[in-house]
């Protein structure tokens, strides 16, 4: 009897240790569909193996490129719109260079996220909101070189707005609507929301400036008052983000890299399951969360983010659509002083409203995307790092190229914009705090947008605080 028991627990040893080496050779291997992938959460905080991965060629590139979107039916609108400069009117213009954007934004994303899946998520989440902050940046210093500085302050305000308050409701709104709950590193969150709350901060010192010794200075020592006080905060600002590049890629970059939240979440349907299951049956449910027969799904979708071409098509398509986005945001910052006037609406709202969602586009869908595949870490790092970005990095840029072609743009925003702002990050800030985040809570922010949106469309722009009105 113990020879036979003997034998069996042999038997045992070898069926595991045959077990163990199987895995070891299948997250080695190259093929796809039928052999088991890695955890999620090793998945995603390490970049992909490339070198056991053929390289894609340029056909296949192009392909993958062209079939990323049905968005990209709309380029057929980007050389009508270049050609409506010379030809229609400032309204049409306008409104085929207003389309022409969108999918060259969504092709940026594409090419963006093809070059980020070679760099892994942080860095990744980095050239996604780097890159998706290329059109605002364009329109932003086309619209200064042309002096509209309330049109360039307004896209700033409305593509933080934009970021925080619609791409990261439509996050969690959408997201939520597949998961019951959704959890994300509530640390990193916390983080990106203090220095919002910081660039907040410095958009309220030059208005309460302003306020407290408007009456008390000539309008040339105001404005220049306000300007150097500007230009000092932008530095600052300035100085601010690149320490948290250093924060994030080097000193803590750990604290960015933890598994993410996805590796344990939980859809509908598997709660359904688990409430149809014993005890016994929800402990296996468990053991096996990332077994190949249960992520058959998730698999499918980590496919998807294999690199679909080659390193230098991306770079050369980033190039391409880069130059692309400027000659259709050229054509489309003239249009707007026209088109203002024919249309009876403000350059407030069209610089809050309508450029953001076009600037925004690549985000909102990256953004969107990620995050119905479960990686609210990614959303987050595209939605709230790329209002972060845009706070901390291109409003104080553009008041330092302002400063260098001598035209007066300033960090000085009137009351209610400096109080929109503040609301906003504040509204975030509550809802990322606990670190989870579901449907209702993205319908609040989709809401408080739509809200803020109805008032800046009644926003005169005699009300902004350009300072040559001061």
């Amino acid at each position: 009897m113990d020879s036979k028991y003997q034998t069996s627990g042999d038997d045992e040893s070898k069926v595991a240790m045959t077990t163990v080496k199987s895995l070891e050779q299948s997250s080695d291997s190259s093929s796809t569909a039928d052999i088991p992938q890695q955890p999620i959460a090793a998945v995603m905080t390490t970049p992909i193996d490339l070198e056991t991965r053929p390289e894609p060629t340029a056909t296949e590139g192009l392909m993958a490129l062209v079939k990323s979107s049905w968005i990209n039916a709309l380029v057929v609108f980007i050389p009508i719109g270049i050609a409506s400069h010379f030809v229609w009117s400032s309204t049409v213009t306008f409104i085929l260079n207003f389309i022409a954007i969108i999918p060259l934004a969504k092709l940026l994303g594409f090419a963006t996220e093809d070059i980020a899946l070679r760099t892994g998520e942080v860095i990744g989440g980095l050239l996604n909101a780097s890159f998706g902050n290329a059109v605002e940046l364009i329109i932003s210093i086309i619209s200064l070189t042309q002096n509209l500085v309330v049109v360039v302050q307004a896209s700033m305000l409305g593509s933080i707005l934009s970021n925080l308050l619609l791409v990261l409701g439509m996050c969690f709104w959408f997201g939520g609507i597949k998961y019951t709950e959704q959890k994300f590193n509530e640390t990193v969150a916390q983080t990106s929301a203090s220095l919002l709350f910081i660039a907040t901060t410095s958009l309220l010192l030059p208005a309460a400036f302003y306020a407290s010794v408007g009456n008390k200075e000539t309008s040339e020592e105001l404005t220049s008052d306000i300007l150097n006080i500007s230009r000092a905060t932008s530095i600052i600002l300035l100085i601010i983000y690149f320490s948290y590049l250093f924060f994030q890629l080097k000193t803590h970059k750990d604290l960015f890299l933890q598994a993410p939240a996805e590796a344990r979440r939980v859809s509908y349907q598997v709660n359904q399951q688990r409430r149809s299951t014993t005890g016994t049956d929800i402990e296996q449910l468990n053991a096996n969360s990332t077994s190949p027969s249960q992520n058959a799904h998730d698999n499918e979708e980590e496919e998807e983010e294999v690199p679909q071409m080659p390193f230098w098509m991306a770079i050369i398509v980033l190039l391409v659509i880069t130059a692309l986005v400027a000659v259709c945001a050229e054509f489309l910052v003239s249009a707007i002083e026209d088109v203002v006037e024919q249309w009876h609406i403000s350059e407030t709202f069209v610089g809050l409203i309508l450029l953001p969602i076009v600037g925004n586009a690549a985000e909102h869908l990256t953004a969107v995307t990620v995050a119905m595949k479960n990686k609210m870490d990614l959303a987050l790092g595209v939605a709230v790092g790329s209002s972060m970005q845009i706070a901390l990095l291109v409003t104080p840029l553009m008041v330092i190229i302002g400063w260098g072609i001598q035209v007066d743009m300033s960090l000085l925003f009137n009351v209610y914009e400096t109080a929109v702002m503040f609301i906003a990050v504040v509204m975030v800030n509550y809802l990322m705090m606990d670190g989870k985040s579901n449907w209702l809570e993205g319908l609040m922010l989709f809401a408080l947008y739509i809200l803020l949106a109805i008032s800046f469309y009644y926003y005169p722009d005699a009300a902004s605080s350009e300072l040559t009105s001061a």
